[in-house]
């Protein structure tokens, strides 16, 4: 029989039982997200991102779920020469990018251990509608340039990113489902574009979205960010028939026209978290 929508936490053991009992597949999407988060509070990101990530993955093997799709991202691999690769040897700089390597571990060992068909995508910089609020560095620019305030960008802004549309994304969550499992237990997949665009270029690409440029404030670089940072995406397009097709400049003229509907309604415009520097 088709599930209700649940709405409860993680952490709440009884909901998360109910919820997994006689689904065919999870897709792990919650975290706590963000750099900046995790240097404040490492145990309290280790409890959302890794102890809660076990205990939704053990809890679906005991329901008997064959399918486990987990959202990692491209800090679990840190700083390396880019482009980013499954091969490469992880090394994280920061306590968010340390949980999401110990989800990928744990995708692998049930993978191994139990039979489930876990796999980890690494996302790469995800930005689209409905994220108004998000403090990624689209969101939150978003918010500021449409609001007419000032927007930061940590460092020199040379530093890159690879921004992938949500919409792609979830393209790549469905071919996850979809290929066969021994395509995808224990697996690991770089999702993004394989398209490298600076900070400034991101400004200047979003100041095109909203139609004036933006008011640009500059802050030291932040502890935990990598210098350079791009997908490979070879092994997602083999394997899952994946590829990015949203361009930056389309995917942020659909998103500004969504937050600036979402900040005209008194109800969403609420939601909004107040930095406006964005973790990128």
């Amino acid at each position: 029989m088709p599930h209700a929508l649940v709405r409860a936490s993680l952490s709440d053991a009884r909901a998360v039982g109910e919820a997994v009992a006689g689904v065919d597949a999870i897709v792990h999407l919650a975290a706590r997200a963000g750099i900046p988060d995790s240097v404040n509070d490492p145990l309290g990101t280790f409890e959302v991102n890794v102890a809660q990530t076990l205990r939704l993955l053990d809890a679906g093997r005991l329901a008997g779920v064959r399918r486990f799709v987990f959202a990692s991202s491209n800090a679990a691999a840190g700083d390396h020469e880019p482009p980013a690769d499954e091969t490469d040897l992880p090394h994280p700089l920061s306590p968010y990018g340390a949980s999401k390597l110990a989800g990928e571990a744990y995708c692998q060992a049930y993978a191994a251990t139990f039979g489930v068909a876990a796999c980890a995508l690494r996302f790469s910089n995800a930005y689209g509608p409905f994220s108004l609020h998000k403090n990624s560095v689209v969101a939150a620019w978003l918010r500021a340039a449409i609001g007419g305030e000032p927007v930061t960008v940590h460092g020199d802004g040379d530093q890159t990113r690879d921004f992938v549309y949500t919409g792609d994304l979830a393209a790549a969550v469905c071919a996850a489902l979809d290929a066969p499992e021994d395509v995808v237990a224990g697996e690991l997949f770089q999702v993004g574009t394989g398209r490298e665009t600076t900070i400034n270029e991101l400004a200047g690409a979003i100041g095109r979205a909203v139609g004036r440029p933006l008011d640009i404030t500059h802050a030291p670089a932040r502890a935990g960010d990598v210098r350079r940072n791009v997908s490979r995406v070879d092994k997602a397009a083999e394997r899952l028939g994946y590829r990015a097709i949203v361009p930056l400049d389309d995917g942020l003229a659909r998103t500004a026209r969504w937050f600036e509907s979402a900040l005209a309604d008194p109800a969403m415009a609420a939601l909004r978290p107040h930095a406006a520097s964005g973790s990128e």
